[in-house]
């Protein structure tokens, strides 16, 4: 009987420990600073008036946040962009820019430069979801400024397609998509948590993500994530470039992800996306009575703390 009870004593304790919830969540110091390292490339395919375009961009960079300060629930940051690079292959040729060159007839690698080391704020919270973002389209007001050579409509369309990609809603999801992937409760090993996300850029989309603790190792929590994207159907025409356009996309998303078990941190993250649907350019000059085409896109991105 004592040998029984013996087993079933540790049959119980072995039970018990496997059930333990654990509080998933950033612990990150005062005055450190935590890098994302991010490498993205984008198979875009595009059917035209019966003719196949193929786009490949590929987008890199560094963004560190250094913490200003921290409460009980909320971390306060200061980011910067380390460097930004942005590939692109398309049907008329290739395109390259960089923060890194130093090429006073490289106009848009000289924006790129500019945004790089102009820190902005933003607030997270112990999850990873962005609060706030703050002083961005000052920066890209700032960076623009210190190029007279561009004025008048022409410096406003910059502005407009940068604060695209880089205003603060788009930052803010970005940053989210990366980041804000742990649970806002205890979760046990295999336990599942559903976080929804919004993009805002050009193509404004909801992500909504099922993700799982899969493994807990020495150093890292294992996170697999599961989810499914669609553009927002009452969305209006978005000018894009000099065109009014509007995306009627769904697809879905894998990501893979290690995070730091002492700091909550992404250490690792391997994420992909694949969507499909319809793109509208509206009725305009350059395309009277505008147009509906079929498009596909393939993301895959890899993020590193280093």
């Amino acid at each position: 009987m004592k040998y029984l009870f013996s087993l079933l004593l540790i049959l119980g304790i072995n039970l018990s420990s496997q059930a333990q919830k654990i509080k998933l969540a950033l612990h990150l110091l005062k005055g450190n600073t935590y890098n994302m390292v991010t490498n993205t490339t984008s198979a875009i395919k595009q059917t035209v008036n019966g003719m196949d375009n193929h786009i490949e961009i590929n987008i890199s960079g560094t963004t560190s946040f250094k913490v200003l300060n921290a409460d009980d629930s909320l971390y306060y940051m200061e980011v910067n962009y380390k460097s930004l690079a942005l590939k692109m292959q398309l049907p008329n040729g290739p395109v390259n820019y960089d923060s890194k060159k130093n090429d006073p007839n490289d106009f848009m690698s000289g924006i790129l430069a500019g945004l790089v080391n102009k820190p902005f704020t933003a607030t997270f919270t112990k999850s990873g979801r962005v609060k706030s973002v703050e002083n961005v389209e000052n920066m890209i007001s700032s960076v623009l400024d210190s190029f007279p050579q561009v004025q008048g409509p022409q410096k406003e369309q910059i502005k407009a397609q940068f604060l695209q990609s880089f205003g603060a809603k788009a930052i803010k999801g970005s940053i989210e998509l990366a980041i804000a992937v742990l649970p806002e409760t205890p979760v046990a090993k295999n336990d599942k948590w559903t976080i929804n996300t919004s993009l805002e850029s050009a193509m404004s989309a909801k992500v909504s993500t099922v993700y799982q603790l899969t493994d807990i190792s020495p150093t890292s929590y294992v996170i697999h994530g599961e989810g499914k994207l669609a553009t927002n159907a009452t969305d209006d025409f978005k000018r894009v470039g000099d065109m009014p356009m509007k995306y009627n996309m769904t697809g879905t998303m894998t990501a893979d992800i290690k995070a730091d078990k002492f700091t909550g941190w992404i250490s690792e993250s391997k994420s992909k996306q694949v969507i499909s649907g319809t793109v509208d350019i509206k009725d305009n000059p350059k395309v009277p009575g505008g147009v509906s085409f079929p498009m596909s896109v393939v993301n895959e991105s890899v993020t590193t703390d280093k």
